[in-house]
């Protein structure tokens, strides 16, 4: 499901974007200077690994979401919700590669997507994008199959980790379901008082909205060969839509084998100081 996309492209980037990437890359008497938000921890297993961090990369979109009318006794995916939901945050992540283009990135690690409901207007919501973007220092191509840079939400920590077990992160992959709940009816409501009694409509409800998200996800690991997702989750949220109506968001970083030998490296002993 993702959009189309050109190596180097800067059409979603403002002008303050360019020259503020631009800068920090030490162009012409400005000496290089690099922003990041991983932890120190963080940056030197990042560097450990053999990457530098170029700096700060983000992307946002401000989204007006449509409005779809559903069966009030039907359970049912909301598409056009759940087009939106997908759309406004693809376009947060492809302007956020596009920064990392500019600095001539491999990829991106520690991606964070925010969403925030605004006041100024009615379904009006901002998605933002937001990670580090790094460089291997000894070159080599570590990006997708399509020649966007990588991102991946894993930790610095769990980067180093993965890189020194034979992985790497190819693209962080996500699906979503804007999902319906039907209402109970009266005559069934009747039926339960005073009994324990399995909620069979909720059930599926959930259970189906949250399988349409999870083989997105799915659809979109396999889109970028890779061979499996890590730290996938599944986050709930409601986002003001009213009680019956729930959106599913399934998010995870697909990984691609860079070794045949994927040792685990011993676990160290460590001892707090506190």
């Amino acid at each position: 499901m993702n959009s189309p996309y050109l190596p180097g492209q800067q059409q979603g980037l403002p002008e303050a974007a360019i020259r503020r990437l631009k800068d920090m890359r030490g162009e012409g008497e400005t000496p290089k200077l690099f922003t990041s938000d991983l932890s120190v921890n963080e940056f030197m297993l990042v560097r450990e690994a053999g990457f530098e961090p170029l700096g700060l990369v983000m992307g946002s979109s401000i989204y007006h979401v449509g409005l779809q009318i559903a069966n009030m006794f039907q359970n049912q995916e909301l598409d056009v919700l759940t087009q939106a939901m997908y759309q406004a945050r693809e376009l947060a992540m492809t302007r956020m590669e596009e920064e990392a283009d500019v600095l001539g990135a491999d990829g991106i690690v520690g991606v964070r997507l925010v969403v925030t409901l605004q006041q100024w207007g009615e379904n009006l919501a901002e998605f933002m994008a937001i990670g580090t973007a790094i460089k291997h220092t000894a070159g080599g191509n570590y990006r997708t199959v399509n020649n966007r840079p990588f991102t991946s939400d894993l930790s610095g920590q769990d980067f180093w980790t993965l890189l020194k077990t034979g992985y790497r992160p190819v693209s962080l992959v996500m699906g979503t379901c804007v999902y319906h709940v039907a209402h109970q009816g009266l005559g069934a409501a009747i039926k339960r008082i005073g009994r324990n009694a399995e909620m069979e409509n909720f059930t599926q409800a959930l259970y189906d909205a949250r399988e349409l998200a999870l083989s997105r996800m799915q659809a979109e690991a396999e889109a970028e060969q890779a061979v499996g997702i890590v730290g996938a989750r599944v986050e709930e949220s409601n986002h003001g839509w009213g009680s019956h109506v729930i959106e599913y968001f399934a998010v995870g970083t697909a990984v691609i084998p860079i070794s045949d030998n994927h040792i685990v490296p011993a676990p160290a002993l460590v001892l707090p100081l506190t």
